[in-house]
């Protein structure tokens, strides 16, 4: 690709692992396609998308970590301030830019730094709205504290000076409307291509891959076969009697209660062991992500003496978790969301890859999930249980779970007619032209 005079150069500042962004990973893929230079400000860690790390285009100005104090709010204090230089510092010295496209949250101190940087180089500051920082904050301190109010009062102030706010759905702009006087942009979350759904033969070359690469559970004792297919004179077919594939995908933050699957799971090992009549497999869970709450989960985890419940908890490559995901029989999101306003992102690389899915239910999810109509909601472990259990009834060979999964999939079909890419030229591209 040839840049043309109409380059810009775009600075997209994430406070966080910008590995773990996906959404900001994508602003950067197409503001390189559109013809500009993209200078990403975060902090590293994650492997990156292979396109990302691939583009020519797109620089990296990694922050430094912060130590930690053992004062919390003495830790808070030099946390933030050692962010602010260390952010300000990098601004200055990169590629002057013309436009500024910052991540919220996190909101301190990166969106009063980003603002002030563009006001100093007379550059087009926009905010992506993905929650709100004070919202977050509220779940592990409490919303009374006095650094939620300075947290949202900043992003208030803030968000109304920036040339330009996108944000996640359409309840989050009317939220900023109605109680910020802030005007946003709805920009879905789609999923990029990377994101399908897999023919047989990919599914089962895959599955091997998982086995050797990941856990050996995925294989069986034949060479060339899988627990779920296998290799014959007439081509790679599913085994009629195989393990069911769950797969979730968690941040492990209090926004989203795992005990809420595991209870779910509890009771399916439970039906199993008890004479299980509704015919139920054995059901392999996939649980991938990173987060705070992981090491206290898989402590509990480790506990488990389940017989027909397996949970494993690999970290995929890029590359590998859109395919664990079109490869699984059903998916489950427990995101709940501090505010109320976003959307599981995970839900949406699901649809992607043409993957049904039982989906916590809060405020504005039906804009993405429609219940019994691409996929399922609940708002209890019970409820959760029964979507579980009913699915897996009798499987694979039960005629009303395989109706209900077509007509999933065919709404799913037409989720997928529209991706990234045509999503950010037709609703973002013209603020960075």
């Amino acid at each position: 690709m040839v840049k043309t005079s109409d380059q810009k150069c775009v600075k997209v500042v994430v406070l966080g692992d910008f590995g773990r962004s996906p959404r900001m990973q994508y602003h950067c893929m197409s503001l390189s396609e559109m013809g500009h230079r993209v200078d990403v400000i975060a902090y590293g860690g994650t492997e990156l998308l292979d396109s990302i790390k691939a583009d020519p285009f797109i620089f990296y100005h990694y922050l430094l970590p912060v130590p930690q104090l053992p004062i919390k709010l003495l830790n808070y204090a030099f946390k933030t301030v050692m962010q602010a230089i260390n952010l300000l510092f990098l601004l200055l010295i990169t590629t002057r830019s013309d436009i500024l496209i910052m991540q919220n949250p996190p909101a301190i101190p990166a969106v009063v730094i980003c603002w002030l940087y563009t006001r100093i180089v007379n550059a087009k500051f926009v905010i992506d709205w993905h929650n709100y920082a004070h919202t977050i904050m509220a779940l592990s301190v409490g919303e009374r504290n006095p650094l939620v109010k300075i947290t949202k009062k900043v992003e208030v102030v803030v968000g109304r000076r920036a040339d330009h706010n996108f944000c996640v759905t359409k309840a989050m702009r009317d939220d900023l409307q109605k109680n910020w006087n802030i005007k946003a942009t709805t920009l879905y979350d789609r999923p990029p291509l990377i994101f399908k759904p897999l023919e047989l033969e990919e599914k089962h070359k895959f599955l091997l891959e998982c086995g050797k690469k990941y856990n050996k559970i995925f294989l069986d004792a034949h060479e060339n076969s899988t627990v779920f297919t296998e290799k014959t004179e007439e081509g790679i077919k599913l085994k009629s009697e195989r393990p069911g594939l769950l797969v979730s995908s968690t941040s492990w933050t209090e926004d989203e209660d795992f005990s809420i699957l595991l209870t779910a799971l509890q009771e399916y090992e439970k039906q199993c062991h008890e004479g299980n009549a509704r015919n139920l497999p054995k059901l392999i869970c996939v649980i991938t992500g990173k987060g705070p709450l992981k090491d206290y989960y898989l402590d509990r985890i480790s506990k488990l003496t389940w017989d027909y419940v397996t949970i494993i908890t690999p970290w995929l490559d890029s590359e590998d978790y859109p395919k664990i995901l079109a490869s699984a029989d059903l998916g489950v999101s427990l995101h709940t969301s501090s505010s109320g306003l976003d959307l599981p992102m995970k839900v949406v690389d699901m649809f992607g890859c043409g993957l049904p899915v039982c989906a916590f239910d809060f405020k504005c999810l039906n804009e993405l999930v429609k219940d019994g109509e691409n996929s399922f909601i609940f708002k209890s472990p019970e409820e959760l249980s029964r979507h579980v259990l009913n699915w897996f009834e009798n499987f694979p060979s039960n005629e009303n779970q395989k109706r209900t999964a077509s007509k999933f999939k065919t709404e799913l079909q037409s989720f997928q007619n529209l991706r990234w890419k045509e999503n950010w030229e037709l609703v973002a591209s013209p603020v960075f032209k």
